[in-house]
């Protein structure tokens, strides 16, 4: 079975060797101005005799002679397209089925497809299908990968073809003087036989190497032929440097625009952060970002981040938002008791960061701090306490304060006006206390044994309220209401209480001048009228008895011109009242205790309406006058 595939196999390749075939390079390059060799060998049916010797022409464009393509060369003759005109040779011997050919100062108007005819006389010609594509260079080739990223080694690979026997190419790379520790390395590659020259640059690039040139240089020795190709690094790196603004400052209400710089290949996508929430994105190298209407809600850390592909950077700035001291917030108004202590705290907000200052009534208390809060504390507290403490944060941008009261509630405290005093009607007596929650007050009539409140208003109770102090005064009218022990001493106790406290003392007696002046002018007044009316009575009856001669006869129907007399008793007693004052015009003095014991004496005239008696108001002489009976009453 073996043996039978193998012959199969002769038989097969001694008919294609007996067939028209060609074989030359596919594709073929030369430098312009160089010359180029092109490789050819080909075949022919063995069974052909090749009549007149074996002749080869070589076309250009096209395999057809009917298409009249250029000749490139001819065997036969000497007879060339002109552009090939001292330019080709066949270097192969074409009785050796060797088809080479030699085209030399080529230039790029030779580039193209070329073709082989066979010609071994009578109508054994063929035009083989197959040909080569020369292409004409006026620059060397450089191998650049598709992706150049930055601290990873690269290979730049710089060809040039070798096919022309007369001239062999060097090649240098050139601006390699900035590259890390660049290795080159020469090689050689042939390949259907045609030659390639090659040298490869090896490095590690950076991102500064970004955008430099890199230079390959051919150049032919013993000729002028200079080749060069220049190739612009693309180097690929993750952002490198990321810029923003410096942190700053500036007012509620205005506007600032954050800039961000990347440094990066390719483009950056750059996104901004105000901490975890994403603002803003976009790819470019650089973005604005614009902030308007500031709050101090936005005061913060701003960052920008670049992120390419191949890595990512931020960079992050402050951005200060300056405003003035918000109200601050503090206790609520309260209610403490006295000896207690309580703590006021205050907090404001405020950039910079406000001072703090406890103010109470106006007045400076405690410390003034530069802290976001502030915390007074009141220890032992007394009444004094009581009032409005008002917390007063201050910046340099403007000031704000809130406020509350402190209430103090605290056991009762008799007051120094507290007092008996002597008036016109009596004894009054005045207790006065402060306290919190307000007092009551109550008086106490120890000779007695009786209470006196405000349930109670045989003595003429009064009470009143202003404040934290309240007043009560009552009035003792006789003797009775004194005391029982007969004598002009005043005892009387005043109680007070409330929630905290109760106290009771006993009220010192004073006595008052203006009314210990009316007294006395009362008496002396009081003594002289009585004498005056006694004096007027007998007066009257001695002259009735003169006239009448009835010593008998009613007293009061003999006294003349009884109005006279009426009005001279009502003028002193107002004389008396102008000089004693109306019942509260009275002046405390201090207390009476081991005078001597005085009576109160009043004196008063009281005209009755008269009533007709028999023997009484008639006419006497007949003058018309009337008489009225003077009585005391």
């Amino acid at each position: 079975m073996k043996g039978l595939e193998l012959l199969l196999l002769l038989l097969f390749l001694k008919d294609v060797s007996a067939q028209w075939n060609v074989w030359m390079p596919r594709d073929i390059s030369a430098m312009t101005n160089s010359c180029v060799v092109i490789p050819c060998s080909f075949t022919y049916p063995s069974g052909i005799r090749p009549y007149r010797g074996v002749h080869g022409i070589w076309y250009f464009g096209h395999p057809y002679p009917q298409l009249f393509p250029p000749v490139v060369y001819k065997s036969r003759t000497d007879i060339v397209h002109e552009s090939y005109k001292g330019r080709s040779r066949l270097l192969g011997d074409l009785t050796q089925k060797n088809c080479t050919l030699l085209i030399k100062n080529v230039g790029e108007e030779l580039s193209g497809r070329y073709y082989f005819r066979a010609d071994l006389g009578g109508a054994n010609i063929y035009t083989f299908p197959d040909f080569t594509n020369l292409q004409i260079l006026n620059q060397p080739n450089i191998d650049v990968p598709e992706e150049i990223v930055s601290d990873l080694s690269l290979d730049l690979t710089c060809y040039v073809p070798d096919n022309c026997p007369d001239m062999s190419p060097e090649i240098h790379w050139m601006y390699t003087d900035y590259l890390p520790d660049p290795v080159f390395t020469p090689d050689t590659v042939e390949e259907s036989n045609t030659a390639v020259l090659s040298s490869t640059l090896t490095f590690t690039p950076k991102p500064m190497h970004n955008g430099q040139l890199l230079g390959c240089r051919v150049h032919y020795p013993n000729t002028t032929f200079v080749y060069e190709r220049l190739i612009s690094l693309d180097i690929k790196y993750a952002p490198r440097t990321v810029w923003v603004n410096v942190s700053q400052e500036v007012m509620e209400g205005s506007s600032v625009v954050l800039h961000c710089d990347v440094d990066s290949n390719p483009v950056p996508t750059i996104t901004w952060y105000f901490g975890d929430k994403e603002l803003m994105s976009e790819t470019a190298s650089n973005s604005s970002l614009h902030l308007d209407n500031l709050t101090p809600e936005e005061e913060g850390v701003y960052t920008c981040i670049g992120d390419n592909g191949y890595g990512n950077m931020n960079t992050s700035m402050y951005l200060a938002v300056n405003f003035p001291p918000r109200e601050p917030w503090i206790n609520e108004s309260l209610t403490a008791v006295e000896g207690s202590s309580v703590a006021l705290k205050c907090t404001s907000r405020g950039n910079p960061m406000p001072t703090l200052t406890w103010l109470k009534d106006g007045e400076l208390v405690g410390t003034i701090t530069a802290e976001e809060g502030s915390v007074l504390e009141l220890h032992e507290i007394t009444p004094q306490t009581d009032g409005v403490y008002r917390c007063l944060a201050e910046n340099e941008h403007g000031r704000a304060s809130s406020s509350l009261n402190i209430t103090v509630e605290f056991a009762p405290i008799l007051l120094d006006d507290s007092k008996c005093t002597i008036v016109r009607e009596g004894v009054q007596c005045v207790c006065i206390a402060s306290g919190n929650p307000e007092p009551s007050i109550e008086f106490h009539l120890p000779d007695l044994n009786i209470t006196i409140n405000n349930s109670n208003n045989r003595f003429n109770y009064y009470t009143h309220s202003d404040g934290y102090t309240s007043t009560a005064i009552i009035k003792l009218q006789d003797k009775g209401e004194r005391g029982n022990n007969g004598d002009t001493a005043v005892h009387v106790h005043c109680s007070i209480s409330n929630t905290y406290g109760s106290e009771t003392i006993r009220l010192e007696l004073q006595q008052e001048k203006k009314y210990m002046m009316a007294v006395i002018v009362g008496t002396i007044g009081g003594v002289a009228v009585i004498a005056f009316i006694i004096a007027a009575v007998r007066y009257v009856g001695h002259n009735n008895k003169k006239e009448n001669g009835n010593p008998g006869q009613d007293v009061g129907s003999k006294v003349e011109n009884p109005s006279m007399f009426y009005s001279a008793v009502k003028k002193d007693k107002q004389s008396l009242r102008k000089k004693v004052g109306d019942d509260s015009d009275y002046q405390s003095v201090g207390p009476i205790a081991g005078m001597e014991r005085q009576e109160l004496n009043y004196a008063a005239l009281e005209f009755l309406h008269g009533r007709h008696r028999e023997g009484g108001f008639r006419r006497a002489d007949g003058d018309g006058s009337d008489y009225t009976e003077i009585k005391a009453k």
